[in-house]
């Protein structure tokens, strides 16, 4: 069982930056893919960013350029470099991990950009 626990969301200021966290915990393994997904209210959850346990990386358009997505495997962690924010990227940040045929998912960090 793995348990996520995400920390370092906010209120910023469009054009500002925030770097979100999301520490694995409990008895696990291999964590392969780890990441980020957020949802928005009456909006459809959607990916953000995820790392693979090989480092391969995936983000959305949206956040391409603006966001970097990196894993520290020692500390089991997981982390998203947000930069250049915009009034458009708030949501709810949700942390994903996978371990074999298993997703896991943590309660998210709240992210508030104002304009």
């Amino acid at each position: 069982q793995v348990r996520l626990v995400e920390s370092g969301g906010g209120l910023v200021q469009a054009g500002g930056s925030l770097r979100l966290s999301c520490v694995a915990s409990g008895t696990f393994s291999s964590i392969n893919a780890m990441g980020w997904y957020r949802q928005a209210p009456g909006k459809q959850r959607e990916m953000v960013a995820l790392i693979s346990g090989g480092g391969a990386r995936n983000l959305a358009d949206s956040v391409k350029g603006r966001f970097a997505v990196s894993r520290d495997d020692a500390k089991s962690t997981v982390y998203l470099q947000m930069n250049h924010l915009r009034p458009e990227d708030t949501a709810n940040y949700l942390c994903y991990a996978t371990e074999y045929n298993r997703i896991y998912w943590g309660q998210g960090t709240q992210v508030t950009v104002s304009s």
